[in-house]
């Protein structure tokens, strides 16, 4: 007999939240609507998440005595981001519920367990050799050919650890640019779109997925989500699919994203996935009945999971560096959703805010 699924977190209780950006900021914002609180763990003081949550402690994120404090002040953990080592959260998970289960974190925070992973299930990504040495570097360059991505194995994002392998250029070079001891080389995607799914399950198992959206990305960063993405509706079905198998494959409990790349002769192929609210789901707070952020803390709290069906069409668009120091200007546009984090120092390539734009549902949107 089925076991049955724990009973849902009662408005009051506790969510432990391990990191302290931006993510974690707009789901405790989200709590908080729906009656929880909120206790951040970070390493970082004055961060985005703890300005608008209950509690907070600053620690490193392997200091044991901290994390056990933690996890008796809470009633569910889960995290924002993928960089937390698993080693603490299976401490954690021995005092409190953890979700998503640290094995998804240990999964999705290494590129080659990640991709190992999703072929193992029967979801296809770029053909990819892993590469310890700037001699395995060349073998494996030589089998996939050029131009090929040689990616870190962890801690990558926004194309940080991230070296584009041209026809011409020295492998030594890219062994040392890319920075770490151990690697995957991926073949060249020449694709048509980049898109992404998200996906979220309940401890019950019912899933909800959001619409699929149109990512575009400069210098390697998420610029704009156009959604829904401005694909055929059969791929954007299959996309759909693939999401909820990888979500049921890892008996996930949250929130996921799935990114994947549409090539130019129709395949779909897994780039990514992360266990956890994502960039390319932001258009969900103003153009959806529920907001990924939202649903992120139904399925962490074991509630019945919102409706992600969206009203309307919208843009979303990054304000990265400088760009939020225009804010009066952003304001002063009555259509513009205006969305800041908190951070007080702008920095090239960070992501100080966004904005969304909403249209009529089934309007051209870009």
């Amino acid at each position: 007999m089925a076991a049955h699924p724990p009973r849902p977190l009662v408005p009051g209780a506790t969510i432990g939240i391990m990191g302290g950006g931006q993510l974690g900021r707009m789901t405790a914002m989200a709590a908080a609507r729906l009656g929880y609180r909120c206790h951040i763990f970070t390493p970082d003081k004055d961060g985005p998440a703890q300005q608008v949550s209950a509690f907070t402690t600053v620690a490193a994120y392997d200091d044991a005595e901290a994390l056990d404090s933690f996890s008796k002040s809470v009633d569910v953990v889960t995290f924002e981001f993928e960089n937390v080592p698993h080693d603490s959260v299976r401490r954690l998970a021995q005092n409190v519920p953890l979700r998503p289960d640290w094995k998804c974190l240990h999964i999705s925070q290494d590129r080659l367990r990640e991709k190992d992973f999703l072929n193992r299930i029967g979801t296809p990504t770029a053909p990819y050799r892993a590469v310890g040495t700037a001699i395995e570097l060349a073998n494996a360059v030589k089998i996939l050919g050029r131009p090929a991505v040689l990616k870190t194995t962890r801690l990558g994002y926004d194309g940080k650890g991230q070296v584009l392998i041209s026809p011409d250029m020295n492998i030594g070079e890219a062994w040392e640019l890319m920075g770490a001891n151990e690697g995957v080389l991926e073949e060249f995607v020449n694709f048509r779109y980049e898109v992404s799914a998200i996906i979220a399950r309940n401890p019950a198992g019912e899933t909800a997925a959001f619409d699929i959206v149109e990512n575009r990305h400069k210098d390697h960063i998420l610029a704009t989500t156009i959604a829904p993405a401005r694909i055929p509706d059969d791929m954007a079905e299959k996309a759909a699919v693939m999401a909820r198998h990888i979500a049921e494959s890892l008996e996930l409990v949250g929130l996921l994203a799935v990114e994947m790349f549409i090539t130019s002769d129709g395949r779909l192929l897994i780039n990514e996935i992360a266990p956890r609210p994502h960039n390319s789901g932001h258009w969900t707070i103003d153009a959806c009945i529920t907001s990924q952020f939202e649903q992120f803390v139904r399925a962490v709290c074991g509630l019945p999971l919102g409706s992600p069906r969206r009203h309307s069409d919208a843009v979303m668009t990054n304000l990265i560096g400088d760009d939020a120091a225009d804010w009066q200007t952003i304001l002063a546009d009555p259509e513009a959703n205006f969305n800041l984090y908190g951070k007080t120092k702008a920095l090239p390539g960070r992501k100080m805010g966004h904005i969304t734009r909403l249209y009529p549902r089934g309007s051209q949107t870009a």
